[in-house]
């Protein structure tokens, strides 16, 4: 039953890791089209090449948690103290990424304050 859990596991933890990937070169590409466009249409503004960031950044954020997912599913059947202590290292690594990062993505989405008007005197 174990080994057979063991092989389960481990082809859903590499079709996580597919997911990875995927939602990785997804984003590139899409976020790499964009700035292209923009800059061949000449509006390539800061407004722009930040909507563009906050789309990548968001794929990226995706891609960190199917990666934790992936680590996760690795390390539930049979772990030794060492498997638990590298996975909680990069939990932590990636958990802190993510959550800074989500925080960011939230920051730049916001729309930007626009100046009050000065009064002429």
């Amino acid at each position: 039953m174990e080994s057979t859990l063991k092989i389960v596991a481990e082809h859903v933890a590499l079709l996580l890791e597919l997911a990875v990937v995927l939602v990785v070169l997804l984003g590139s590409a899409r976020a790499f089209a964009l700035l292209v466009a923009r800059a061949a249409q000449s509006q390539l503004t800061i407004r722009a090449v930040r909507r563009i960031w906050v789309d990548f950044a968001a794929a990226i954020l995706i891609a960190l948690e199917f990666a934790l997912g992936a680590d996760i599913v690795q390390t539930a059947i049979a772990p030794t103290w060492d498997d638990i202590g590298q996975l909680a290292a990069i939990a932590a690594i990636r958990t802190g990424l993510g959550f800074f990062l989500g925080r960011d993505i939230h920051e730049f989405s916001s729309p930007e304050p626009v100046p009050e008007p000065t009064e002429a005197k």
